[in-house]
């Protein structure tokens, strides 16, 4: 790789130049009005002007066509969908975009991902669900997303399952718990579904919770790692508990013939419990916008309390009266201005990133960014587990977004921060760059290779011969999801032309620049 272009197109491509006042405005910003979109915006834009912060602008249709597949799908536009966006002359082409990868099949994919993240979906150590729980637990959260499942009853079969982990996959949580003792299952519940973690409650509060789970049975069958997780009636009637305290300082009576977790499930889902809306639509924000409403978003407490109570009731409300509809939450913020804010502050303020001032820039997960480099590339990714086949057979088009299994992995995911799923807790995905992801992406023969074996860039590096500047129009929307400004076309023209590299070597090291580009490996 020739270091003369490499240099110059990271420079170019690394952040905006801020007196390049025209490449700002059509590459990253747009002259598009601040006038509030919806509720969103008028609680956000309100929120701003009393704390005299100034919001970006909105982002242009060149950075939104990327944003918006990356965060609703977990999926980079090939080159003709970010090209039909943009030569879409039509308003509302922003919202007709949203409603389609809503409905895509990588919706799924990805959000099942960052479900199984959180309820530790992984086979083999320290959770231990093994590969045909694994396969039934993703099976079952997967089909859940597709079908837009509401949210209460997700939550409550969950709670109250009972049955085969292999047959009766939501028993799975029980089971991903390292922990079978009634107050680590009643912290994993407060964790995942209240966002809030219970070792910090006050003293009678955990214990209270943990009664709801004390009765919950473990029985074997003669199936391998076949394991029944059932209500055990034989606890119950040995109990002497007839009364337990609900999260909110509630005291309840336990009936003895019922299942304790009904009671408990009855409560939490009920419209009124802020602790369960006002988590997932916090989650969902968190999801989108890089950073929660409450942040951290599993540490809901009264010493936390939200950037903007407001917003947070506001869909907290909206999840209830749309009969629990996530997609409906998710429309709403796609829709915002809010969201579609340029990741370019307009101001120094120490709070601007809080209040949502802009968009944040954040490193793409480790999973999106291979998925991403396989798509560029047109090849595919090795994964291996410490289980062997056939338990954990893996296709060679396996999408790394779509592996069910923890414990299914490849050097580059650890190496790119994808979570280990022990714990369920945010801070397990590690988006931080380091030196090390630096070197790789820069140096190694995994991602030369990549590039050397791709039959698609081959292509566009042939049809280079015939007319350079599609092609290097066609590289640009593949990686970066717009056209080359005209200051990097003369870069690429007077590069090629130097006589130093054929047209296809300047091609390949174009690519590899890209690739090691902020704008590529950030969300923005």
């Amino acid at each position: 790789m020739n270091t003369s272009l490499i240099s110059v197109v990271l420079l170019l491509t690394a952040q905006p130049v801020a007196d390049a006042e025209e490449t700002l405005e059509t590459t990253f910003e747009s002259q598009a009005d601040l006038t509030p979109q919806g509720t969103i915006d008028e609680l956000v834009f309100g929120n701003l002007k009393k704390l005299e912060i100034e919001p970006a602008k909105v982002c242009s249709d060149e950075v939104f066509v990327r944003r918006a597949y990356l965060d609703v799908i977990g999926t980079l536009p090939t080159a003709a969908e970010a090209q039909e966006f943009l030569s879409d002359s039509d308003s509302k082409k922003r919202s007709v975009l949203i409603d389609r990868l809503l409905e895509r099949d990588e919706f799924a994919d990805y959000w099942a991902m960052k479900w199984c993240d959180l309820l530790r979906v992984k086979a083999e150590f320290p959770i231990n669900l093994w590969p045909n729980g694994v396969q039934a637990y993703h099976r079952w959260i997967h089909t859940s997303i597709k079908g837009n499942m509401p949210y209460d009853r997700f939550v409550r079969e969950i709670l109250t399952a009972n049955g085969s982990n292999f047959r009766d996959p939501p028993v799975n949580f029980y089971r991903a718990v390292q922990s079978q003792e009634p107050e680590a299952i009643a912290q994993a519940v407060a964790l995942t579904f209240m966002g809030s973690r219970a070792e910090n409650w006050p003293e009678d509060r955990l214990p209270g919770m943990a009664a709801f789970f004390s009765q919950i049975g473990y029985k074997q069958t003669g199936e391998w790692k076949e394991e029944i997780v059932f209500f055990d009636a034989l606890k119950a009637a040995d109990s002497d508990q007839i009364s337990t305290i609900l999260p909110d300082g509630t005291r309840v009576q336990l009936p003895p013939d019922k299942d304790p977790r009904e009671v408990f499930a009855d409560w939490m889902i009920a419209p009124g419990n802020e602790y369960f809306a006002g988590n997932i639509v916090n989650r969902i924000w968190y999801w989108l916008l890089g950073r929660g409403i409450v942040h951290e978003p599993d540490d809901i407490r009264p010493d936390n309390p939200p950037a903007n109570p407001e917003l947070l009731a506001y869909l907290e409300k909206e999840l209830v009266d749309a009969q629990y509809d996530l997609k409906h939450i998710y429309r709403l913020i796609l829709n915002s201005k809010t969201y579609q804010l340029s990741s370019i502050p307009r101001t120094d303020h120490p709070e601007a990133e809080a209040h949502f001032a802009y968009y944040p820039l954040r490193r793409l997960d480790a999973e999106v960014l291979i998925d991403a480099l396989c798509q560029i590339t047109g090849t595919t990714e090795e994964y291996s587990s410490p289980i062997p086949e056939p338990f954990t057979f893996i296709p060679e088009n396996q999408r790394s977004i779509a592996l069910p299994d923890g414990s299914i992995t490849s050097s580059f995911l650890e190496m790119f921060g994808r979570p280990p799923r022990d714990t369920g807790f945010v801070s397990e995905r590690n988006n931080r760059s380091t030196a090390g992801q630096r070197l790789h992406m820069l140096n190694s023969s995994h991602i030369r290779e990549k590039i050397e074996r791709s039959g698609r860039l081959r292509l566009l590096m042939q049809s280079s011969r015939r007319n350079p500047l599609k092609a290097v129009t066609g590289l640009y929307l593949t990686i970066l999801s717009r056209p080359p400004t005209e200051e990097e076309l003369k870069i690429v023209r007077d590069y090629s032309q130097s006589g130093a590299v054929t047209g296809q070597e300047a091609l390949a090291d174009l690519t590899w620049a890209l690739i090691n580009s902020a704008e590529f490996l950030y969300r923005h």
